[in-house]
């Protein structure tokens, strides 16, 4: 009996050597429960909403401890944030409010992800010995914090209105599909959503049960079964091994994080659709695009299209002139790769992407263009 309890005990309590996520047995336990109690609440949006609020924080709970306090400060924070943005009409004391929320969440995102990297290369460059600090990345901040910015931000240029209350809002930035891995959702496609009542077709149904078990193959049987068995072992010592076992692992890399982003987005999807909630799409066959642009429109969807129109259109976009243009898709993409992780390899990264994108509409604007235009054609 004692066993037992400490089996309950266990299931309940946040472990650190082993969160819970989408591919750990424990989580479809307690889905399961979610789903039996959900039949007695779906067609009561107050109750049921409640109910997916306190499972996506005992969720976050499981995925990071006490962290959830970070959410949560998050939460409260924006929720009357965006208030004040809607109601005020002093334009430059709401430009202010906009400043100090921003500041106030990718401090946060800064002080839990890029800590450690900025100290270290300081502790470098003055030739110091620097011994890591001990600072724990909770889980989903870096999704979370772009999905509370995007909403101020909306709110701040009336394209939307607030959430109607503190619980909607609440709701929305913690719902717990998306909450730890994407994708990114926007208050615009998900606020509406929220007191609908509960209407899944069969065919739905069925997409959404496809989804689910397909991103579990992805994630599960493709790409950690890659990870663990052949690309870490090449990668973390590949002199061992000739050239053709490192390109395929090269290969095997890429199939691995297309496998691992794009599966645990395509549960998450699966699993909102069964509740009664659409998610857009995250990946649309990145690989078989025909320009590094064309990528871009088709991975991870809900991050470049965020980098789009909340970092690069913010800089100027392509407003300025041509030169302009490249700068700034230099800027965002070199920050697109530090988002992904606190390393030069995800500068250099982001830096390659921006500089092949720069090139491809060079390509575009001029020489495509100009073979396709009729000779003698004058463009005004």
């Amino acid at each position: 009996m004692q066993e037992f309890l400490q089996f309950l005990q266990s299931l309940f309590q946040y472990n650190h050597a082993s969160p819970m996520f989408f591919n750990k047995a424990e989580f479809w336990l307690f889905f399961g429960v979610v789903v039996l109690v959900y039949q007695f609440l779906y067609d009561r949006s107050f109750w049921r909403n409640n109910f997916i609020f306190a499972f996506s924080l005992f969720f976050y709970y499981k995925s990071s401890g006490l962290y959830l306090v970070i959410l949560m400060f998050s939460i409260v924070l924006d929720y009357f944030v965006a208030l004040y943005l809607h109601k005020s009409e002093n334009q430059a004391k709401r430009r202010i409010v906009l400043i100090v929320s921003i500041v106030a969440n990718l401090g946060l995102l800064a002080y839990f992800k890029y800590t450690n990297f900025i100290l270290e290369n300081i502790f470098y460059l003055a030739s110091w010995d620097f011994k890591k600090l001990d600072i724990f990345l909770p889980i989903g901040i870096s999704f979370y914090t772009f999905q509370t910015i995007s909403y101020v931000v909306d709110v701040y240029k009336r394209e939307i209105t607030p959430c109607d209350n503190f619980l909607d809002y609440a709701f929305y930035m913690a719902f717990f599909p998306h909450l730890v891995a994407g994708p990114i959702v926007r208050a615009s496609d998900f606020k509406e959503q929220i007191h609908l009542p509960y209407q899944v077709s069969k065919a739905e149904y069925g997409i959404a049960i496809y989804m689910i078990l397909g991103g579990l193959v992805k994630k599960i049987f493709i790409s950690d079964y890659l990870s663990q068995n052949f690309v870490d072992r090449v990668f973390t010592d590949p002199s061992r091994y000739s050239g053709f076992e490192n390109l395929l692992a090269s290969y095997g890399y890429a199939l691995q994080i297309y496998c691992d982003f794009s599966g645990y987005t395509d549960i998450a999807i699966g699993i909102a659709l069964l509740l009664g909630f659409r998610l857009k799409m995250n990946f649309n066959s990145p690989y078989i695009s025909v320009s590094i642009t064309d990528f871009w429109r088709r991975w991870h969807i809900s991050l470049s299209s965020w980098l789009r129109d909340y970092l690069y259109i913010a800089l100027g976009g392509n407003r300025y002139g041509k030169f302009r243009t490249y700068i700034n898709l230099m800027i965002t993409m070199l920050l697109g790769g530090l988002w992904h992780g606190a390393s030069f390899k995800f500068i250099i990264w982001g830096g390659l992407h921006g500089v092949a994108l720069a090139v491809h509409k060079v390509y575009m604007d001029y020489i495509l263009r100009s073979k396709t235009e009729p000779k003698g054609f004058r463009r005004f």
